[in-house]
């Protein structure tokens, strides 16, 4: 039997990456049918795809992403509409499109199965003969090889311990000066010779995943384009809206706690004359949210995720 063209995207989006909490994230999103919403991290679909299947004639869905490999995912829905964009842009692009106000946004943070299995990409440690790429936007000038050929050694250090929260950071960043006197960092394998020094014990894959998640923040000024699409989702959404966010590290999900609870990202809560907390946000679900059982044996790329849900007030 002939798949359809609809079946086909599905499929495909599939393969790209599989949505995280889906149901979860969806649900607490409490869409009406003729609502506003915004999915700000598109990737395979998943999350759009059960969003609009709530959505009735009159609602309309805007999506984000800025990496190429994702248009290939976009369903043929005229209530949907596609923004290659980094989500930090989230304001701009939708008063493009006439729109000051919307009833719920989600935001499934960090990276795809689909960036992860792409040797090319240069996200996974696995490949040792890729290039040290990292970029979610290929148009974007700075890599990963950038940053450890160029960056000062205080500069790769600091990027290693605040991102990748290595605490040999100092000594790693030493070395990387110390190499790339000798030759240029190219390739995966480049950095992995540098890192083989500092991963005895047993914990040679978390300190790899560690570095490669500092770099790749780095890469992708992911923790600046978080802050700037919060609090412009602060701004756009309707009084009673709605904000879902999926973090898989503490840096961004501290980021996204400290936001949903007083409003600003040093987590100070402020206070009116009479004592009364002043936050633009009511917290939705006071406990985080993790991944079922089930799907964490499923799917090991949620075993990491948080869930947090706030309401604008």
């Amino acid at each position: 039997m002939q798949m359809s063209d609809k079946d086909k995207t599905v499929r495909t989006a599939e393969a790209y990456h599989v949505p995280v909490m889906l149901k979860e994230s969806v649900d607490g999103m409490d869409i009406s049918e003729n609502d506003i919403c915004v999915d700000v991290t598109f990737g395979g679909g998943g999350h759009s795809r059960e969003i609009l299947s709530r959505l009735g004639e009159k609602g309309h869905l805007y999506v984000f992403d800025q990496d190429e490999d994702a248009i290939h995912n976009i369903a043929d829905d005229s209530r949907m509409t596609f923004i290659r964009s980094n989500f930090r842009y989230l304001k701009t692009f939708l008063k493009y499109y006439d729109v000051t106000s919307v009833n719920s946004i989600l935001a499934d943070l960090g990276v795809s199965s689909h960036h992860f299995d792409k040797d090319e990409r240069g996200f996974s440690f696995r490949y040792e003969d890729s290039a040290l790429d990292m970029r979610m936007n290929r148009q974007s000038g700075l890599t990963a090889s950038k940053i450890l050929n160029e960056y000062s050694e205080e500069k790769i250090a600091d990027v290693l311990y605040f991102y990748g929260e290595l605490k040999q950071s100092r000594q790693i960043a030493s070395a990387i000066v110390r190499k790339r006197k000798e030759r240029p960092f190219r390739q995966i394998r480049d950095l992995l010779d540098i890192l083989s020094s500092y991963t005895k014990g047993g914990k040679e894959k978390k300190i790899l995943a560690q570095a490669f998640q500092a770099l790749r923040i780095e890469v992708n000024q992911e923790m600046d384009a978080l802050k700037d699409m919060l609090s412009q989702a602060r701004d756009i959404l309707a009084p009673g809206g709605r904000i879902s966010v999926i973090t898989y590290h503490s840096l961004e999900d501290r980021m996204v706690k400290n936001f949903f609870k007083t409003g600003n990202f040093e987590g100070t809560l402020e206070k009116d004359f009479y004592g009364n907390s002043i936050s633009p946000f009511r917290l939705i679900n006071n406990k985080v949210i993790v991944p079922r059982k089930e799907e964490q044996e499923m799917n090991p790329r949620s075993r990491s995720a948080k869930l947090r849900i706030a309401e604008k007030i």
